[in-house]
């Protein structure tokens, strides 16, 4: 079992977020905690942010007095309803939230049923309750829980599963050996359908993969290249052949990863939660800062490129969530650079950055990530919609890589 907490300033995203799937039959309420809802259990946005306004204090001595957590059991533990409620309503006891006024959430938009839980972790005078080690302690809380259900600890799995994506740090370093390290991670932590899509991923650690070509004794071949850089995408030390790390990650396996990922993205049609977030952010962030921090909490990363006179011509989304990397041409039309152009030309941020297939020693290499919130979903339908003029082009699938390859090998022969 995993508990995330956040903390906000936004009852109303955090509400609208849960009551948009209960819309739309993915969600249903369990239970409250000191609220006033309807009997049946069902309310509308309206009614739940006057429950929680009415014990809101007047005087507030924390920016952040909402409290957002996900309790997610894994995906074999089949719980019902009831059995969820007590770990819910146990979980908060212990964590020192039981008397608080609070909604459980049931989600069914995936196999794997959890609960989000919203409330107030501020006391009648405004202060907020007691979080220290709250983590820790939420974590110790977990285990207990898991024993006392027989649960399956989904926490150590997921970690074993999912290896950790650091950020290289050339200071420290063996660099060679933290390369490794982030490239296995990405490549097979998460799921991506062109090269581009990988570069943006490592991009956000510090690394930098380049496609390199050439000829030796007249055959072709192809490789990568990985380098460090730092935090404003420039190269430091030397570059790592990928051979030196490992066939795992190399120019082959990278494509086949491809491959299997499209086909991984499509079946379990993984876009969708990425799409309806994003969706979101577009109709409710009034610029691209703000765009960036609602898709941040939401665990999302989104890199702009951008050329030397400052116009979007690429973007790509990186949902830590569900671990996939998105061009936002994948995503659909209403998605593409030029709608972000569109939207954001006029804000120049400072962080943003150049990508290209191959680049020259000392150019910037890397992709910022920008990112942010949990808020209501809903199709974008046209309002958003343009042309993809100025997108990055279209990169050639695994396959047609491959079949490139041997044509021009067999030439050569």
């Amino acid at each position: 079992m995993v508990a995330k907490i956040s903390t906000g300033s936004s009852m109303f995203g955090a509400l609208a977020y849960n009551q948009e799937k209960v819309d739309n039959g993915e969600a249903k309420v369990l239970f409250s905690n000191k609220m006033q809802l309807d009997e049946d259990g069902h309310s509308s946005i309206g009614g739940c942010m006057r429950s929680f306004e009415m014990q809101m204090p007047v005087h507030l001595s924390t920016k952040k007095p909402i409290l957002h957590i996900s309790i997610n059991p894994h995906p074999e533990d089949v719980l019902s309803d009831q059995q969820l409620s007590d770990i819910a309503r146990e979980y908060m006891r212990k964590l020192g939230y039981g008397d608080q006024p609070y909604l459980v959430y049931k989600h069914e938009d995936i196999d794997r049923h959890h609960i989000h839980i919203v409330g107030l972790r501020v006391d009648e005078n405004g202060k907020p309750l007691n979080d220290r080690f709250e983590h820790r302690r939420s974590k110790q809380i977990t285990r207990e829980l898991e024993r006392k259900y027989n649960l399956h600890p989904a926490e150590r799995k997921e970690r074993a599963e999912r290896p950790e994506l650091k950020k290289v740090d050339y200071a420290a370093g063996d660099v060679k050996h933290q390369i490794g390290n982030t490239v296995k991670a990405a490549c097979y932590g998460y799921r991506f359908q062109s090269f581009g899509e990988y570069r943006a991923l490592l991009a956000t650690c510090n690394v930098c993969a380049e496609e390199v070509k050439g000829k030796i004794n007249g055959r072709s071949y192809q490789g990568i290249v990985y380098s460090t850089t730092d935090d404003k995408g420039e190269k430091v030390g030397n570059s790592v052949k990928a051979s030196r790390i490992g066939k795992s990650v190399g120019y082959e396996a990278v494509l086949c990863r491809m491959e299997k990922s499209g086909k991984t993205i499509k079946d379990g049609k993984l876009k969708e939660r990425t799409r309806k977030i994003v969706a979101a952010a577009m109709q409710t962030a009034r610029n691209r800062q703000k765009f960036e921090q609602e898709l941040k909490r939401q665990g999302i990363d989104v890199v702009f490129r951008q050329n030397d006179s400052g116009r979007i011509y690429g973007v790509t989304f990186i949902d830590h969530d569900s671990r996939v990397v998105l061009n936002g041409s994948r995503l659909g039309k209403e998605f593409s650079a030029n709608v972000f152009n569109d939207l954001y030309s006029d804000v120049q941020t400072g962080q943003t950055e150049n990508v290209a297939p191959q680049r020259r020693q000392g150019q910037d290499c890397t992709q910022q990530p920008h990112t942010a919130a949990r808020l209501p979903v809903s199709g974008l339908g046209g309002v958003f919609g343009g042309s993809s003029i100025g997108e990055e082009p279209p990169q050639d699938t695994a396959g047609q890589k491959r079949k490139k390859k041997k044509k021009r090998t067999r030439r050569i022969e």
